[in-house]
């Protein structure tokens, strides 16, 4: 299978370049830096080990650029650039890559949170104004989920700040801090559905190809 066609060839390089509404890497790090300083916390290494574990399944499936999938996974908690929120951050995070022209990576600020297009999906509860959760339910009804919008959601179902970890630690993990609520199982099996889509896509589990995934789970180290 071909990749996706969000690449296109640079006529007089011969490279490969994204036709995606992303930043470059090195604005992507220095996006995620700025937002480091305004904001610290272990939000910000989660970042970067989505990004790594995102790039890495990528490699192995036909239809997702690699690079893309580790600019998008870089940047899907920026919103908490804006300070210590709850699932505000999805809303923060899509207005401020989208008034930089970042579309695409905008858009991962949303659909990461939300396996099932709704709303009330979130982990934790709702501290944004009631017209920007509307603006949310509107924009997750416009859109259909592709590739990058699914992967982002596994990889962020699965990474903790110290990396990979098994899908069930870490949705224990979010719920143990969170709270379960009426949407809690709902949004497991999403997840879980998403996982094997994947791995049926890669041919072998995805726990085969990322790191440190039984360190991080059960706190063994060699």
């Amino acid at each position: 299978m071909s990749k996706p066609e969000n690449l296109r060839t640079d006529a007089r390089t011969g490279t490969k370049i994204s036709t995606m509404k992303i930043p470059t890497l090195p604005q992507a790090n220095s996006i995620l830096l700025e937002a480091q300083q305004l904001n610290p916390g272990p939000w910000v290494e989660h970042s970067r080990q989505v990004a790594a574990a995102a790039s890495a399944i990528a490699i192995c499936h036909p239809q997702i650029d690699h690079q893309v999938a580790y600019i998008l996974g870089l940047l899907h908690d920026i919103g908490r650039r804006a300070g210590v929120t709850g699932m505000r951050h999805v809303i923060d995070g899509y207005y401020y890559l989208d008034s930089l022209g970042y579309s695409d990576s905008a858009r991962i600020s949303i659909t990461h949170s939300f396996p099932v297009k709704n709303a009330a999906y979130g982990s934790s509860t709702w501290d944004g104004t009631q017209a920007e959760y509307d603006y949310l339910q509107t924009y997750l009804d416009q859109i259909e989920y592709n590739l990058y919008d699914r992967l982002i959601q596994l990889c962020d179902s699965i990474v903790q700040p110290s990396g990979p970890c098994l899908m069930e630690k870490r949705l224990v993990d979010v719920v143990m801090r969170y709270g379960f609520n009426n949407y809690t199982l709902r949004k497991w099996k999403a997840f879980f559905e998403i996982q094997a889509s994947f791995e049926t896509a890669i041919g072998k589990s995805i726990y085969s190809i990322l790191p440190g995934v039984v360190e991080n789970t059960f706190g063994f180290q060699d």
